[in-house]
């Protein structure tokens, strides 16, 4: 059972508002460089662009959770369960939730893009997705591989499973947390074939991380997932 955390709300409030505005000033700043015609914005799926959007959201998150856990005297091997009595277990739980997982995520995925076609909406790659298969460069897919292998997972496991899940939960909701949290996780990909199958992949790690209070656990599946995905995209591009 997942452990009380000592989130104050007013530290919670301050690091979703931090990550608010560094996205948003992501945003504003590579619109404004393509608009002066800065060479390395011309094209939104330019490296530049890329980089400047990840480094915005997920990369932002990355140094406000250090400040987070600062605030709270609380160090990162705590908050993310490397100071777990039996860490293996945890770990091979992770690994043993995929394993039926994946293949229902993406049977979901199929169905989902098969449905929308039905309904005549032309379903489309995620952005992420698109800039890996027309990536003209293989630095830029080498980067594009760390931020979904490692980067995305940590950031946003933290911000989802570790902030945002324990501290609704703990206000008295935790039926909202558990759906409301995963829903958000959902949306945020901004993606309509694989909303359902995100918002279920979410309910997953939700039900990890509260069977093993080990954030690390969720962190592990979420990295293991975009890999999975990752091999087959390059082996299966279409």
């Amino acid at each position: 059972m997942l452990s009380a955390k000592p989130w104050r709300t007013e530290a919670v409030i301050q690091l979703i508002a931090g990550v608010f505005i560094c996205l948003c000033l992501g945003v504003t700043a590579a619109g404004v460089l393509r608009q002066a015609g800065v060479a390395a914005f011309k094209s939104p799926d330019s490296f530049a662009g890329v980089l400047l959007a990840t480094l915005s959201f997920q990369g932002a998150t990355w140094v406000l959770i250090f400040i987070f856990l600062k605030l709270h005297a609380v160090n990162w091997r705590d908050a993310f369960g490397f100071n777990h009595s039996n860490l293996k277990k945890p770990l091979l739980l992770a690994v043993g939730v995929l394993l039926p997982a994946l293949p229902l995520i993406l049977f979901l995925e199929h169905g989902s893009a098969l449905v929308l076609e039905k309904l005549g909406w032309s379903p489309e790659n995620q952005l992420a997705v698109g800039l890996l298969l027309n990536a003209k460069s293989w630095w830029m897919q080498a980067y594009l591989a760390f931020f979904a292998v490692v980067l995305a997972p940590v950031a946003e496991e933290f911000l989802f499973r570790g902030l945002l899940y324990p501290f609704i939960k703990q206000l008295g909701w935790p039926r909202l947390a558990w759906i409301g949290v995963s829903l958000l996780f959902a949306l945020i990909h901004l993606n309509a074939p694989t909303f359902l199958p995100l918002f279920v992949f979410a309910l997953v790690l939700t039900w990890l991380y509260e069977r093993t209070d080990c954030l690390l656990a969720p962190i592990v599946t979420h990295s293991l997932f975009n890999s999975a995905n990752l091999l087959i995209l390059f082996t299966q591009p279409q």
